[in-house]
């Protein structure tokens, strides 16, 4: 009796509650893959690589062009000589023809009332794709020929150099552009035997310097002087005076260029 009684009056266990049931996570989409960003190039080394490549090039046809205009002052040089024996064998001998070193990139030569100037550009330079030797294949096969040295050929009066006539102009006959190749290409005045546009034929040889030399002389020597007008010389400043400006000295007439490789008007 007292066991029933005691199990009777046992308090009935409580139930547990269960925690509430998650829903299952829906599964994670695989992450896409990230998208590689190009590294950027090393523009340092693109200088670099620039800076020597154009450096080197142009360091190689400065030397060239440095080559060409030595020839270029020996073959001068030779000329006056022969010249001035051939004219003082002749009834005239107080014409002279003369040589004068001005420097490394300069020289003269004095013949006549005429001065010849030769002068050496100490920059490398290029030109717009319209310039005619560019569009040649010989140019476009190696980018490197699509830059010159350049010497320039002037006519002076010389005695606007004696008396220093400042005002008094000056007229380029000719430019003469050396690739890297020693190779040229002449422009100018007609009277230049302007060779053909393709340089791939126009090589540095002291022949074709002589002519250019010789038709430059040439070119200076049928190129007269012409007295200006009266009424241009009727008044005279005194700046013009103390100056030694003298109004009344005659001007040349100009060059002739041709249409294609038109220079200067």
């Amino acid at each position: 009796m007292a066991t029933a009684d005691f199990a009777a009056s046992s308090p009935t266990p409580k139930k547990t509650p269960r925690a509430p049931r998650r829903k299952a996570a829906a599964p994670k989409a695989a992450p896409a893959p990230e998208e590689t960003t190009p590294l950027p190039p090393d523009r340092l080394n693109l200088i670099a690589d620039g800076l020597a490549q154009k450096a080197s090039a142009k360091q190689a046809i400065f030397r060239a062009t440095s080559a060409t205009f030595n020839l270029l002052r020996n073959v001068t040089q030779e000329l006056c000589v022969e010249l001035t024996q051939r004219v003082t064998a002749g009834e005239d001998a107080s014409v002279k023809i003369e040589y004068q070193p001005i420097n490394e990139m300069e020289f003269h030569v004095r013949f006549s009332g005429d001065l010849l100037i030769f002068v050496m550009h100490s920059n490398i330079i290029t030109f717009p794709e319209s310039f005619a030797p560019l569009g040649t294949s010989y140019v476009e096969a190696d980018f490197r020929r699509r830059y010159f040295g350049h010497i320039m050929a002037y006519n002076f009066m010389a005695d606007s150099i004696r008396y220093q006539r400042l005002n008094d102009p000056g007229y380029l006959l000719g430019r003469l552009l050396v690739n890297i190749d020693s190779h040229y290409y002449l422009e100018g005045v007609r009277q230049l035997e302007l060779p053909n546009p393709d340089m791939s034929r126009n090589i540095i040889t002291t022949e074709a310097m002589r002519l250019f030399v010789e038709s430059a002389m040439i070119a200076a020597i049928n190129n007269d002087l012409l007295a200006p007008p009266l009424e241009d010389i009727q008044k005279i400043s005194v700046k013009q005076k103390l100056e030694n400006q003298q109004v009344s000295r005659g001007s040349k007439v100009g060059f002739s260029f041709s249409n294609q490789q038109r220079m200067v008007e």
